[in-house]
């Protein structure tokens, strides 16, 4: 199902499987979800909103941020936590 407030562009896409304990299934949903998200940023769109990127689309950065970008990030988070104690493993980094 989609949701969201369209009239500003934001679609909330959400794939879901009828058995979450089925593997295939949820391979599936998984390839389904990869699939959008390439083609939301092939059409210049973005991973996430005003929610950000969490947890749950942390391994799709790579598709919206060069290997040089997502550096970039990495580096700014150890600068300003470099105990890695503030939201550890959001965004992938």
């Amino acid at each position: 199902p989609c949701f969201g407030h369209t009239g500003d562009g934001n679609v909330h896409t959400n794939i879901m499987v009828p058995d979450k304990n089925d593997e295939e299934q949820v391979k599936k949903g998984y390839e389904a979800v990869e699939e959008v998200f390439k083609l939301t940023v092939e059409l210049g769109g973005t991973l996430s909103g005003e929610h950000g990127i969490g947890l749950s689309k942390a391994p799709f950065m790579k598709l919206a941020f060069s290997d040089a970008e997502m550096n970039l990030m990495r580096n700014i988070k150890k600068a300003f936590d470099p105990n890695n104690i503030l939201n550890p493993f959001k965004m992938g980094l």
